[in-house]
């Protein structure tokens, strides 16, 4: 399916709605856009949020951890 699709002056573009449809993009979401020797590849895409810890925060974890297995260690 080939199908031409105009872009307004803000950069924003307008897939028609059968096609959408066709792919299951048809809610609102995320596109991947990706240069190819070809041209622009749009696919579905998900982000996912993702957090790196720092060591401090590793070690509050962990600490925290502590404090909680505490309660439940038996007693000799």
């Amino acid at each position: 399916m080939t199908k031409v699709i105009n872009i307004n002056s803000r950069g924003t573009l307008t897939l028609p709605r059968e096609l959408r449809k066709r792919l299951g993009l048809d809610s609102a979401g995320q596109i991947v856009a990706e240069e190819t020797s070809d041209g622009i590849l749009l696919r579905p895409g998900v982000t996912f949020p993702v957090e790196v810890y720092s060591e401090e925060r590793l070690a509050e974890f962990a600490r925290n951890n502590e404090a909680v297995l505490a309660k439940y260690r038996l007693k000799k």
